[in-house]
C-alpha cells in the first residue's frame, strides 16, 4: 500500500520508504542511497509525483517480508509507486523517471563483488522500466558514495546531492 499524503510539507523516506502526492509544494527526501535505490516519478501535467527508497532487488528472496513490506524491494515497491501515482491520477507515459544510488559500498572485509546489491537492484529496476515501456530521464546511479534524493513539488524537480554538493538532476 502506498501512502498518499495529504498535507506534504517535508516527509523523509527511509529504507523500503514510499509516498506518492498531488499538489503544489512539499518534499519527498531519501538520504543515504548506498547500494539502495532512489526512483522518483513525476506526471508535470497533473502535478503528482512520488518517490521509493528500495534496499535489495528482488521480492521472491524473501516472500514473508515482501508481503510485510513491499517497498523494500525493487520489483514490488516500483508496482507501488507507479500504481499509487496512477491511482492518484498520473498518466504513465507522462511520468519523468529519476533514479539515484545502486553504488558499490565495500564491507569490510568483503569484497565489493561478491553481492554487488547495488548493480543487482539496478539491473532489476531497468528490466522493470523496459517491460513497462517506461524511460528514464535522468540519472545519477553506480560509483562508491551514497546520495540524497529529493522531490520538489514545487517546481516539479528531482534534486541530488552528493558529498555536499547539490544539483538539479531533473
Amino acid at each position: 500500500m502506498t501512502p498518499e499524503l495529504a498535507n506534504i510539507g517535508r516527509v523523509v523516506l527511509g529504507i523500503g520508504g514510499i509516498a506518492v502526492h498531488q499538489g503544489g509544494s512539499g518534499l519527498i527526501i531519501t538520504h543515504a542511497l548506498g547500494s539502495c535505490v532512489g526512483i522518483t516519478v513525476w506526471d508535470p501535467q497533473t502535478n503528482i509525483g512520488g518517490m521509493l527508497h528500495a534496499q535489495l532487488p528482488l521480492s521472491a528472496q524473501n516472500k514473508e517480508l515482501s508481503s510485510q513490506r513491499p517497498a523494500l524491494f525493487v520489483d514490488t515497491g516500483m508496482a507501488a509507486l507507479i500504481t499509487g501515482a496512477e491511482r492518484l491520477g498520473a498518466t504513465r507515459r507522462h511520468l519523468r523517471i529519476c533514479i539515484a544510488g545502486g553504488a558499490s559500498i565495500a564491507l569490510q572485509g568483503v569484497a565489493n563483488d561478491v553481492f554487488n546489491i547495488g548493480n543487482r537492484n539496478l539491473t532489476v529496476l531497468r528490466k522493470i522500466l523496459w517491460q513497462h515501456g517506461l524511460l528514464v530521464a535522468a540519472e545519477d546511479t553506480g560509483g562508491t558514495v551514497p546520495r540524497t534524493l529529493t522531490l520538489d513539488f514545487a517546481s516539479g524537480s528531482t534534486r541530488l546531492s552528493t558529498a555536499g554538493v547539490e544539483r538539479i538532476l531533473a
